[in-house]
């Protein structure tokens, strides 16, 4: 068996992350906050500790995104006609997202309020 060089398949999971991004809006909302989570934390001069927390958080939403799509449109290939297990599969990879969302907001919000009280406290 012949396996795939490591370039192509960087090469297929870039264009699987830009398939992503050009197809899903959440997904480019998710990288616009994920950037402006790095904003902030540059200006914040935030510990090291605060940085990994939140590049960990933003990997659990940008993964759960990716898993997401790939599911929809796995079931989108499966199941072309209208069949109601193929709605259930979706809103589970949605409420996998929405999980996640939920999680890392919470743990956001506890990491990040230090550095937002800082700034709004001097």
């Amino acid at each position: 068996m012949k396996y795939p060089s490591t370039i192509k398949s960087v090469k297929a999971a870039i264009r699987g992350i830009s398939f992503t991004f050009i197809h899903e809006k959440n997904f480019k909302i998710e990288i616009i906050s994920a950037f402006l989570v790095i904003i902030f934390l540059i200006i914040t001069k935030a510990e090291v500790w605060r940085w990994l927390a939140s590049i960990i958080m933003i990997i659990v939403i940008l993964t759960a995104e990716l898993a997401n799509t790939a599911l929809e449109r796995i079931v989108d290939m499966l199941k072309p006609q209208k069949h109601p297990y193929a709605k259930v599969v979706k809103d589970i990879a949605a409420g996998m997202v929405l999980i996640s969302v939920i999680g890392v907001g919470v743990a956001g919000v506890i990491v990040l309020e230090p550095l937002l009280y800082r700034i709004f406290s001097i």
